[in-house]
């Protein structure tokens, strides 16, 4: 019996039917072409439901009082006004709030990484001793916590009311982003940290050298994800700091626009201050450039760090 051998097929025609077989993939068929339409209108509406109102925001701190009175949303000011701007900026306190806000917001996403780092790879390790009961205490702080007046005594008996160290100590470490961290870099493959100690690195030349690089996206994610906090920082502030000189932009702000809708309230007093309306709109881009600024030079890690880290745990 003899074997059936199958048909040969000529070299020069394999080029061809690879061509032929990218061709049919290419092509889209009437249920796919419909998906991407009703894809694309949900996205483009989505991203108008986030976009249309900073655009009002925006709009609303140029617009003149007028306009703001006859005109419920506004996306184009017909008459430009920068007096509400000229207002919260005619002090120079909100410079040093802006200062203050700068320097929480830097040296606070630094040391919160650090930690966070640190934290996330020793826990990250499936030999270190005690490694579930930590993690366990940790998790545990994500569902309950000591509260606004435990959380205030503690911060006072450390010595630290006053102080903008009472901004960045009590939240170095955030539940949340040490369980994203870890997980990436539980993900990390064992080989290459073998292949490095192998070589002579020790524990802390293998974090640094291999961990580290291969772990920028994680960082970064989590490092938006601080320096957002930090920058946002209020209640904290309204507890702990007494004194205005040390006030972050987010409280200095608030107050501006407490200011103002009082002014408004006496008529003397109408031609001088912009309406408060046009005031808390101009506070609220002012605390939101800052972050509109640094969150394109992040962008392409956000999703990557967010997503390997959360599905790999």
């Amino acid at each position: 019996m003899t074997a059936t051998l199958p048909p040969r097929v000529d070299d020069a025609t394999i080029p061809i039917r690879i061509r032929e077989v990218a061709r049919k993939r290419r092509s889209i068929t009437p249920g796919r072409r419909v998906f991407m339409v009703v894809n694309a209108v949900i996205l483009i509406a989505f991203a108008l439901a986030c976009l249309l109102p900073f655009v009002n925001v925006l709009a609303s701190s140029l617009a003149t009082p007028g306009e703001l009175a006859t005109r419920p949303f506004i996306l184009w000011p017909e008459t430009f006004s920068l007096d509400a701007y000229r207002y919260i900026l005619s002090t120079p306190t909100i410079f040093r709030a802006l200062g203050v806000s700068a320097i929480v917001t830097i040296g606070g996403t630094l040391i919160s990484l650090i930690l966070t780092a640190f934290m996330a790879y020793a826990l990250s390790k499936k030999h270190l001793k005690g490694r579930r009961v930590i993690n366990f205490l940790v998790l545990f702080t994500m569902l309950f916590s000591g509260g606004m007046i435990p959380t205030f005594i503690v911060v006072k008996n450390l010595g630290l009311i006053d102080s903008l160290w009472s901004l960045i100590i009590p939240v170095a470490i955030n539940a949340f982003n040490f369980v994203i961290m870890r997980s990436f870099f539980q993900g990390i493959p064992e080989s290459l940290e073998e292949a490095a100690r192998i070589d002579g690195c020790s524990e802390l030349g293998v974090f640094w050298r291999i961990v580290l690089p291969l772990s920028l996206a994680s960082i970064a994610t989590i490092g938006l994800f601080y320096a957002v906090y930090y920058w946002n920082t209020y209640q904290s502030a309204i507890l702990y700091i007494n004194s205005s000189e040390q006030w972050p932009i987010q409280v200095l702000l608030r107050q501006i626009v407490i200011v103002a809708s009082g002014m408004n309230a006496d008529d003397s007093a109408v031609e001088v201050v912009p309406p408060a309306q046009s005031v808390r709109m101009a506070v609220i881009f002012v605390a939101t450039l800052p972050m509109l600024i640094v969150y394109p030079f992040v962008q392409r890690y956000f999703v990557k760090g967010a997503l390997v880290g959360s599905i790999k745990g």
